[in-house]
């Protein structure tokens, strides 16, 4: 299952974003640095609206959505590329994650501390890529001194691969994070093997205080740091408040509706981010409905038929024959399979169909 790191300066609200993303209490939260040390990693469902239209189409009780990682990872500081605070545990923990979501603190509270003194989330966001950008520029030298006798001797593989590392080396150099390097899908499974931490797919969550959630688009500090990751490394920027949805964790969900509602704002934020996350993750969703549940299924974007049979069982990719279709929208709009049939929306897919997001399928295989 892949996994997305939730990371950050210290207090800047990662472990009480961890612990209302995961709906536990498994991640310390508290007013000084380092409280996280060692990595929390929870199972976090993806909310998904379309499950329940499908839920009563399907006559059905079950509802499985899908589900991705989270894993609360210790703050970082100046310094960390060479060590400083919980540095080097902190960059070993982010290789080993496959999307970043860095947490930026867009509130002002003198009760609760910052690490450098004062709020500017986008020092803040620099802080922590110029640490990501160093430790890359690291691994790209130290390759490049690993690969010089091969390339010297003209083997092919060494040379493109020098190659590739001197197009990034400058790019690093210049203190921009790998990602923003334009490469082909060939280049980008061969940076793969280099475990750069400024190539994870990345999302910056704008921390608010509950006061400001319905009114985020006013903040000064949110504008500035939805505009700088835009500009300068490709990425988005959503809205959050960890204090809220920390405080959403404990209500049942009639409550925690209400509770919204009187804050302005129609869904948590939470929501919008495991969403966001998820396609980060380069991940979309198939659905199987019938009267015994309705299931998500993750799948990555680009897959075919085939291969999304397979994320059931192995026998149904290795048997596969075909794969009824519907999508979604289509599904909702004649309000059941055999109304579909009937207006020719149901469909035949073969082994060369890639599967779109929201689609309901049926696959037949024989083993």
């Amino acid at each position: 299952m892949l996994k997305a790191g939730i990371v950050g300066l210290p207090n800047v609200g990662k472990s009480t974003l961890f612990n209302a993303v995961t709906r536990t209490r498994k991640a310390e939260a508290a007013n000084y640095p380092f409280c996280t040390i060692d990595p929390n990693v929870g199972m976090v469902t993806v909310p998904d609206e379309r499950m329940e239209v499908l839920r009563g189409i399907a006559r059905t009780q079950v509802v499985i959505p899908a589900a991705i990682e989270f894993v609360d990872i210790a703050g970082l500081v100046k310094g960390a590329a060479q060590g400083e605070g919980l540095g080097n545990k902190f960059l070993t923990h982010i290789r080993e994650v496959d999307a970043i979501v860095q947490v930026v603190r867009c509130f002002e509270d003198a009760d609760i501390h910052h690490v450098t003194g004062s709020v500017d989330p986008v020092r803040d966001i620099e802080i922590i890529n110029t640490e990501l950008v160093m430790a890359d520029l690291d691994t790209v030298k130290k390759r490049r001194e690993k690969l010089a006798k091969d390339v010297k001797r003209g083997d092919k593989a060494a040379v493109a691969e020098d190659g590739l590392l001197a197009r990034l080396e400058p790019v690093l150099d210049a203190g921009k994070p790998a990602l923003t390097v334009s490469l082909t899908p060939e280049e980008k499974a061969v940076t793969r093997a280099f475990f750069l931490l400024t190539d994870k797919p990345t999302l910056f969550a704008c921390n608010v205080k509950e006061s400001e959630l319905a009114t985020a688009g006013q903040n000064p500090h949110v504008s500035r740091v939805r505009d700088y990751v835009k500009s300068h490394l490709a990425c988005e920027a959503v809205v959050i408040s960890a204090q809220i949805e920390s405080d959403l964790v404990d209500l049942p969900p009639n409550e925690a509706i209400e509770f919204l509602k009187e804050l302005g704002v129609q869904e948590s934020g939470v929501g919008s981010l495991i969403r966001a996350t998820y396609h980060l993750l380069g991940l979309r969703t198939y659905f199987t409905a019938g009267e015994k549940e309705v299931r998500a299924w993750t799948i990555h974007a680009g897959d075919t038929a085939p291969k999304a049979a397979g994320v059931i069982h192995s026998d149904f990719e290795r048997g596969f024959i075909k794969a009824e279709t519907v999508a979604y929208a289509d599904l909702v709009r004649c309000g059941s399979v055999a109304v579909a049939r009937e207006k020719g929306l149901y469909r035949m897919e073969g082994k060369e169909y890639v599967v779109q997001d929201g689609d309901v399928m049926l696959f037949k295989f024989n083993v």
